[in-house]
């Protein structure tokens, strides 16, 4: 696969203030393990290559098993997940798919029973930000594991 374009050097002040807004992300009441989770299964969903791979091994980095990695795609059905982690990743999917009528009232619920409204509100700004990166990556076919150095991901040991 070849890129289109590169959207950091066609748009640097805006491509620098995407950037701070999702580096800014890294500071919010969101543990990294609900974070990982989060934006890999929104990368899963949009099917975003570039982003998937790259937070597969942010995640794998930060320590998340192989086993509960390959269990995020099925996590309803999995055990390995406890419920804030399937809370986050039930608001997750709701963000990323926005179904007509919008977000129900019993996946709100659910949520609010394992998040504080500051947690709500940093994971909506979360997924928000993973699906703009989606988006971008996606239109202009941004290449898997091409910026793994720049981003210290070749640490991960997944080649």
């Amino acid at each position: 696969m070849t890129q289109r374009l590169n959207y950091a050097q066609q748009s640097p002040e805006l491509f620098k203030k995407f950037m701070e807004f999702s580096m800014a992300l890294k500071n919010s009441v969101i543990e990294d393990r609900i974070h990982d989770l989060v934006q890999i299964r929104a990368s899963q969903i949009n099917g975003c290559a570039f982003c998937l791979d790259m937070h597969v091994k942010e995640a794998k980095i930060h320590g998340e098993t192989e086993l509960r990695l390959y269990h995020i795609a099925i996590w309803r059905e999995s055990n390995l997940f406890v419920p804030r982690e399937r809370a986050a990743l039930a608001w997750t999917e709701a963000l990323t798919k926005l179904p007509e009528g919008g977000v129900p009232d019993e996946i709100y619920e659910r949520v609010r029973g394992q998040l504080s409204e500051k947690e709500i509100s940093d994971l909506t700004f979360l997924v928000m930000a993973i699906n703009a990166w989606n988006r971008a990556s996606i239109a202009f076919k941004a290449v898997p594991g091409s910026a793994d150095k720049a981003y210290g991901l070749d640490k991960a040991g997944l080649n």
